[in-house]
């Protein structure tokens, strides 16, 4: 925080009157910039990592989860348990225990900011004295939460290449021991966060590494943030990769939990580029920057209502299936990000950065077929105060496919604008989403892996533990259903134990049941189903499947999941 992509088929729209448009077919142009994107391509499940938020959601439900659910949220960063933190001279609020029932209900987890017990920024050292006390109260609190089980890390300090105070309180790398110590002596068990720093220095987090290395305080998390502009992404994390591996470091996973300019936060386009760059990049989890007011994930709602960057992440949560392989010109104008869901035959790729005429080229669509639906488009950085109801339709039109690609040109391109194509078979797919993988749903102290032999080439294992809210393992999907009524729901899964398996099953937050599951061949192998029945409401649902979590006496066994079905 600071206050302040030869012969292929070419699909040519060109926006008339009103936002009509018309297709045809064209030759090959000189392209202003095209993004190249292969559908054939994956490299990751979707996760939606770049959808989170610093001080996102504030207390008594704002935004609401109407508003939030859309968006599949990944992770937040929010304030200290007794936020005295006032951001931009707003009251304190945000407190990371108070909002957690809500983040809870729309399958986010959150980081705690530890030094956001202090009110001002940049912070005010009182003493170590204060500090520890501090610290440990924030533990107590936590600790005494029961009920709360989504806190995924504690970030120690925020910003100390910019806020720490070595004159008052010490050289950084020294007071990041004592404090990693004093949180480990009562949580030995949340991951820690760190070192946060307001941009990424080679020299700095080699310093902050060797010391936190020799003095075996490493955090869990790797954080910094990008505040300068999304050209920088791809190199910072290269460059901590090989910083990492110099020093004999295994890799952590890596947090941007602060990106964007003030200007670039409410500017669809470039917001794209740097969502591109986390996922090609491997970042577990980024946020947006806190730069105005906290409560409306950084100027995704207005009165409870979307602003043209919540369209944006909108698509970004539709999105299902794979991350698949996008190549822009450079590092800097058109860069964009995609997904391929090989179940429902639907290639999304999301972009913005220029102006112009500009070129979308998607490779690797014979599974498609040979003619396809091709909806293109837009959302405007209409600014964090502007209601916008809908994205504007370019052009909703069919392409032959050939060779296996298209490609399509949008002209009249604003550069701050966010663009979406949405590719799918002529002949139709379900009208609404039946099948969610799940190695894209929220996944809380388990992992995903790969497997040639699971629906979508992953699935989640390891939902090992229960017991404890800070290490319970659980799998919550948000689902979208047409209407409300009792649906179907199979459930794919792994059970080599040799005996039957369970795990508990709520949904929307109500009563738990338990799910068997029979002994299959063997782990990562699967083919094997139970099916149940759940009573959804129309719209949006929270499906939790756990080994253990708050409120549920525990699962037994061990299972693994590949998806549910819901018919």
């Amino acid at each position: 925080m600071r206050t302040t992509r030869a012969s292929a088929a070419t699909l040519s729209l060109a926006v008339v009157a009103a936002a009509c448009a018309v297709l045809a077919a064209s030759p090959a142009v000189a392209a202003n910039s095209t993004l190249t994107v292969d559908a054939a391509r994956p490299f990751r499940p979707v996760s939606h990592v770049g959808a989170g938020g610093l001080y996102a959601l504030a207390e008594n439900n704002r935004p609401s989860d109407a508003m939030l659910l859309p968006l599949k949220l990944h992770t937040l960063t929010q304030p200290a348990p007794g936020v005295g933190q006032r951001p931009n001279g707003q009251p304190p609020g945000g407190d990371s225990l108070l909002v957690a029932p809500q983040a809870t209900r729309v399958g986010a987890a959150e980081y705690i900011r530890m030094p956001d017990i202090y009110p001002d920024f940049p912070y005010r050292w009182v003493s170590w004295t204060d500090w520890l006390s501090k610290v440990d109260a924030q533990v107590t609190a936590r600790l005494a939460a029961t009920g709360t089980s989504n806190i995924a890390g504690w970030e120690l300090w925020n910003e100390p290449d910019y806020t720490w105070n070595t004159a008052a309180a010490g050289n950084f790398n020294d007071a990041w021991v004592r404090t990693y110590r004093q949180v480990r002596a009562r949580d030995p068990l949340t991951p820690i966060v760190g070192p946060s720093t307001a941009v990424y220095n080679e020299a700095w987090m080699r310093s902050f590494l060797t010391h936190a290395r020799d003095s075996n305080t490493l955090p869990d998390i790797i954080c910094w943030h990008e505040l300068e502009g999304a050209h920088r992404v791809a190199n910072d994390i290269a460059n901590y990769r090989a910083l990492e591996a110099s020093l004999g470091i295994s890799p952590r996973r890596i947090s941007i939990n602060e990106y964007a300019t003030p200007t670039e936060i409410d500017q669809p386009g470039p917001v794209a580029g740097y969502i591109a760059k986390f996922e090609r990049g491997g970042v577990d989890n980024a946020h947006r920057a806190f730069w105005y007011e906290y409560g409306t994930v950084n100027g995704l709602t207005v009165n409870n209502q979307p602003t043209g960057s919540w369209w944006l992440y909108k698509w970004y949560g539709d999105m299902a299936g794979n991350m698949v392989t996008t190549t822009p010109r450079a590092q800097t104008g058109l860069d964009g990000f995609a997904a391929h869901d090989p179940t429902r035959r639907i290639v999304r790729v999301i972009f913005g950065g220029e102006s112009g005429t500009n070129h979308v080229r998607v490779t690797g669509l014979p599974s498609l077929g040979g003619s396809v639906r091709v909806l293109v488009e837009s959302t405007p950085a209409a600014g964090r105060y502007t209601h916008v109801a809908a994205p504007t339709v370019i052009s909703n039109s069919t392409a032959t496919v050939s060779n296996g690609e298209l490609t399509v040109t949008v002209p009249n391109m604003n550069a701050t604008s966010g663009y979406h194509i949405v590719i799918q078979p002529t002949s139709g797919v379900p009208s609404y989403q039946q099948r969610y993988e799940a190695e894209n749903a929220s996944i809380f102290r388990a992992n995903r892996f790969g497997s040639a032999g699971a629906s979508a080439g992953a699935y989640v294992g390891q939902i090992d533990n229960t017991g404890d809210p800070r290490t319970a393992s659980y799998v919550d999907f948000v689902v979208n259903v047409p209407t409300a009524r009792a649906y179907t729901m199979r459930i794919a899964y792994a059970n080599a134990t040799g005996a039957t398996a369970t795990h508990g099953l709520a949904y929307n937050g109500g009563a738990w049941s338990t799910v068997s599951y029979p002994p299959t061949g063997g782990w990562g192998q699967f083919g094997a189903t139970v099916s149940t029945t759940v009573n959804l409401r129309a719209g949006y649902n929270v499906i939790r499947l756990a080994k253990g979590a708050p409120y549920f006496a525990g699962g037994t066994g061990y299972a693994e999941l590949d998806y549910i079905e819901l018919t």
